[in-house]
């Protein structure tokens, strides 16, 4: 687990409020107005530079700070700090054109061309080279300028490619990996289907082939491109900490949905700690395209971002005031949304809140993405709520510091993620993102407060920790111990079959096998939609397995064909762990059957930060459109009065007990 930083940006009094500010976009006249309109707002900090690679960098032999210094001195000017950017996401044209090399080539083996952004290759030399250039000019320019809080490198890291140039770092990386290609051989099993390499040249990246590719290749592959890019961020933060060693470095991950593409847990030592802090994108899925509710995916946003940072503070760097533009359909908040989803994200963790973006572009590909100053301008919805929460944060800035206090942890392996996800799975419905979320949110219902947490970690201080599914497991000897020091532990099913080469271990549940003292016969997919009736009245859905308890007590069991155990318990030490033969399709009477419960009315979200002179503020938000009951005392800092209990519909409090 990575160092606790309480402090994340020093230099911003009390908690950051602002956004990505473009100014680029905009005739200079239109900066004054920008900034009048931000002080209105109570924004402290902007994010700028992040896509101005053309204009600090216009040309192979020019460089032109001029627009770029105006724009510091102004926000310094006008009292507001800056989280100066790298620039390095989007190379523009004539980088591309002068260096055809660093356009990426997908599986297919196209190359793509220009255009858009994040037209990169990750492995090419020119392209390392000039973004570790870019990092250093701006820190020996700007490490001393009043203006600068924060540096953040690069943007949304996510590119990969197939070229010839990243078959040769692929390479070089299965080598240190593996040893050999005797090591190789025997990490991805290539005796199947007489795979075998006998040169390091016949091995190439995942492109297209005729047949399903294999598995351990695959696994491998996601494992090298996440460490390329954290290399890439790491040249990057190592360039600007010659020139500005004091500042804080951050890149903005990201927590969407079932983004899982790089191994976040992984980058930890590199984005946490000392001058380094976790910050994290989230947008909303709208309706059409998700079954969980707004609050609840906000809640796990800013929980998975809680997360990232290890249990430490942490920032959101983007959000959306109102409507995405890339979403399938667009969509609107209510009045009030904004609101409680800010505030939302602030009782998790966050030490503050940014947007993407400051102004509404007028052009380009975003420029129906909302903004703190939309379209609309001034006189809308939109702004009047950007103005009521940058009041209301100005109001809680003695929380700054304060950590979440969470009574149970969600595990997330996103190596297991991807193993998951490799092809010849007995079931393409097994998907583990989807089914955190869904844990996740059948948490949040019940007002309990949830970290995401590596398996990894020291699991001691949460009450509970559920595994809904964690496919990929060497051992279980951090599970175990946090079981018999007390513990309660839930599995889900089709965990710890594999280890880490994608190996299935010998005698199923693999890895999980004693330590739920259950044996796995065989696996039974179900068909969509199809449910598997228990004989305690529940269902199970998209899996069942024939299980059989060896030392281990059988609290229900399958109805009809596989006929067997399907929800297991043990004590264990001190604890107890549960183990699932399906996934349960109402989660519900699992957390009653394990004591799990809440007074909190559904839709009430009740989250406590604490900081370590145990001073304490409970956060309520009212998402319903009834009354509810916070049984507390004290102040809310958000109005400057006593506590008096009753809980407006999507009203909020902030209560300093």
């Amino acid at each position: 687990m990575a160092h606790p930083n309480s402090d994340i940006i020093p230099t911003v009094e009390g908690l950051a409020y602002g956004g990505d500010y473009n100014p680029e976009q905009w005739p200079r006249e239109v900066w004054d107005e920008d900034v009048r309109l931000m002080r209105e707002a109570g924004v402290n900090i902007v994010s700028v530079n992040i896509f101005a690679w053309a204009s600090v960098h216009p040309g192979p032999d020019t460089w032109d700070f001029e627009q770029l210094d105006a724009i510091m001195d102004l926000l310094a000017s006008a009292g507001i700090k800056a989280d100066l950017a790298t620039s390095t996401a989007s190379p523009p044209p004539w980088f591309s054109q002068l260096h055809p090399e660093t356009l990426p080539v997908n599986a297919e083996g196209v190359r793509l061309n220009s255009g858009a952004r994040a037209e990169y290759c990750p492995h090419a030399p020119a392209f390392q080279s000039k973004v570790a250039e870019m990092a250093s000019r701006l820190a020996e320019r700007y490490a001393d300028h009043p203006a600068l809080a924060m540096w953040h490198v690069g943007n949304e890291y996510y590119r990969s490619c197939f070229c010839d140039l990243a078959a040769d770092a692929f390479r070089a990386w299965l080598q240190d990996r593996h040893g050999s290609l005797a090591g190789l051989n025997d990490a991805w099993g290539t005796t199947f289907w007489s795979q075998t390499y006998s040169d390091w040249s016949q091995v190439l990246p995942p492109r297209i082939c005729a047949e399903t590719p294999n598995p351990g290749l695959l696994l491998d592959w996601q494992r090298f491109s996440s460490d390329a890019l954290l290399k890439l961020f790491r040249s990057e933060a190592d360039a600007i900490t010659a020139f500005s060693p004091d500042k804080p470095i951050t890149t903005n991950l990201m927590v969407t949905g079932d983004f899982s593409f790089l191994d976040y847990h992984r980058w930890g030592d590199h984005v946490t700690g000392p001058n380094r802090l976790v910050a994290t994108d989230h947008y909303l899925i709208p309706p059409h395209d998700s079954d969980i509710e707004w609050p609840a995916q906000v809640a796990f946003g800013a929980d998975a971002s809680r997360g990232l940072a290890a249990g430490s503070p942490w920032l959101l760097m983007e959000q959306s005031t109102n409507s995405s533009a890339w979403r399938r359909g667009y969509f609107a908040k209510r009045p009030g949304d904004q609101l409680r989803h800010s505030l939302s994200y602030v009782a998790r963790g966050s030490e503050g809140a940014m947007y993407f973006q400051w102004r509404a572009s007028r052009y380009g590909a975003e420029r129906y993405h909302s903004a703190m100053l939309p379209h609309g301008g001034e006189d809308s919805k939109v702004f009047r709520e950007v103005k009521e929460f940058g009041a209301q944060l100005r109001r809680l800035a003695e929380i700054k510091g304060s950590k979440v206090v969470s009574r149970a942890a969600i595990l997330l392996d996103f190596e297991s993620c991807w193993a998951a996800k490799t092809p010849g799975q007995p079931s393409s419905d097994m998907a583990t993102y989807p089914e955190l979320r869904r844990w996740h949110a059948a948490l949040w219902r019940r007002g309990i407060t949830t970290d995401l947490a590596n398996p990894a970690w020291d699991l001691s201080a949460y009450e509970y920790v559920f595994a809904p599914h964690l496919y990929l497991l060497d051992s279980d000897a951090n599970l175990r111990a946090y079981v018999e020091n007390g513990g309660r532990l839930v599995i889900g099913p089709y965990s710890g079959v594999v280890d880490h080469n994608d190996h299935v271990h010998p005698g199923l549940p693999g890895a999980i096998r004693d330590l739920t003292g259950v044996r796995v016969e065989e696996f039974v997919p179900l068909a969509e939609g199809e449910r598997a009736q228990l004989d305690d009245g529940t269902e199970g859905q998209t899996w069942t397995e024939a299980a059989h308890a060896i030392d281990a007590e059988v609290i229900a069991s399958f109805k009809d064909y596989p006929a067997t155990g399907a929800v297991f318990h043990r004590r264990l030490g001190r604890g107890e762990v549960w183990y699932l033969a399906t996934r349960p399709a109402d989660l519900n009477p699992l957390f009653n059957r394990l004591g799990l419960f809440s007074d909190t009315p559904e839709g009430l979200e009740l989250v406590r930060r604490r900081h370590e002179d145990g001073r304490t503020y409970l956060f309520a938000i009212n998402h319903t459109d009834q009354s509810h009951t916070v049984a507390a005392s004290g102040t809310n800092l958000l109005t400057g009065t006593q506590w008096t209990g009753e809980l407006a519909p999507g009203e909020t409090a902030v209560i300093r007990e």
